[in-house]
């Protein structure tokens, strides 16, 4: 018999239209249902403002699958893409290394087929790729927009060197994107390793490189943004993920994986390319963000607002709001040291305000954004003028 306190609450729950209080579920058949504890199927919002009349997609171009090195299935990369925020994503795992095998059949194609349905699925952008992987110098490249993976299998002997510039010849015969991986990861082990190097060289005077990784995983490759910069490079940011992304990143408190910000004219995979070819990228990992000043500087500008001055006190202090209205964060540092009555530092965090105080005699100041890297030795350069509001 159910006791009369329960038959009451079970009513009024029935009456109301209300669902059974949370630890109270129906059971039967000396079943009793747990459902409640499921994770809900939602997914994160990550808000980066569009930016000069292109739509912003963040996107992951480097990760990894059981089909190498990596420890989980294709779908699971899917999953946790979409659960992040993520729009694009590209599977690439190696050709030349494979340490799976006896568990694992090689098929540099089947990581993205088995991932197809489900990307489709989520809307999220999914893009054939491999990871050329040679041993360092000259390091690892990925290829991605390949449209058949095992045209590199009859170079996956990495060990011979006069091999190195045919891999790369196969991937430019498909006209893949080319990107140079994660240049600096060897630097201080192998002497040369994050050099430009004349294999590098060559294949860009080619045509056969098209960006370089600027941010890999937890790694910020200041160099290869000057690199970028200095020989029209795509600049990207990814993870490089192995492992699940929770276990590598420290998600609950606010950190999520390295990844690119790109500005298309479309959402679209033929969006996507046209934008990596045009070079309209930032790389963004968590608070740092790297790529070039003018792409820097729109995202900065169409995430932070500064209002007008709303109040004057009597020692003369002027009272402003600022604002960050995007999921980025932004640390300013005083430009003009001799400049008094602003505040020597500000911190934006994502989607904050705070109350601005300086004194009104001096209505603009110059901050450096100390997260913000337009070069690998640059910090962008913003001007804060509330007075102009």
């Amino acid at each position: 018999m159910i006791p009369r306190h329960q038959i009451v609450l079970l009513s009024t729950a029935l009456l109301f239209g209300m669902a059974p209080v949370r630890g109270h579920s129906l059971h039967d058949d000396g079943m009793t249902s747990l459902a409640e504890y499921r994770r809900p199927s939602e997914r994160t919002l990550l808000h980066v403002p569009d930016i000069d009349g292109y739509q912003t997609l963040k996107a992951d171009l480097h990760m990894h699958t059981v089909f190498s090195d990596g420890l989980v299935w294709p779908t699971i990369r899917v999953q946790e893409a979409w659960q992040e925020g993520l729009d694009v994503i590209a599977i690439t795992d190696h050709i030349e290394y494979q340490p799976h095998l006896e568990d694992i059949p090689f098929n540099p194609n089947r990581p993205y087929e088995i991932a197809g349905e489900m990307a489709a699925e989520k809307d999220i952008l999914l893009i054939k790729g491999s990871e050329i992987t040679r041993y360092t110098p000259p390091g690892h490249f990925n290829a991605i927009f390949v449209k058949d993976a095992s045209e590199f299998v009859k170079v996956r002997e990495r060990k011979n060197p006069e091999l190195d510039k045919e891999a790369i010849d196969r991937a430019a015969a498909q006209d893949a994107f080319i990107t140079w991986n994660h240049p600096g990861w060897k630097v201080g082990s192998i002497e040369g390793s994050y050099d430009w190097i004349p294999f590098v060289e060559e294949i860009h005077k080619e045509g056969k490189l098209h960006g370089i990784e600027v941010i890999n995983d937890l790694d910020l490759h200041r160099k290869a943004l000057d690199w970028a910069l200095e020989h029209d490079l795509a600049v990207l940011g990814t993870s490089d993920i192995h492992n699940i992304i929770a276990n590598r990143y420290d998600m609950e408190h606010g950190v999520h994986r390295s990844m690119t910000l790109l500005f298309v004219e479309e959402r679209s995979l033929q969006g996507v390319r046209e934008a990596l070819e045009a070079g309209r990228s930032v790389a963004w990992s968590t608070r740092h963000l790297a790529g070039r000043e003018k792409w820097v500087r729109a995202l900065y500008e169409a995430s932070v607002a500064v209002g007008g001055i709303y109040h004057h006190d009597e020692k003369g202090i002027a009272y402003a709001e600022i604002r960050n209205n995007s999921d980025l964060s932004f640390d300013l540092a005083l430009a003009d040291s001799g400049l008094k009555g602003w505040p020597e530092t500000i911190t934006l965090n994502p989607r904050s305000s705070q109350t601005l105080e300086f004194r009104s005699r001096s209505g603009t100041a110059r901050y450096v954004v100390k997260n913000a890297y337009i070069s690998g030795s640059e910090h962008l350069v913003v001007e804060i003028s509330p007075e102009k509001n």
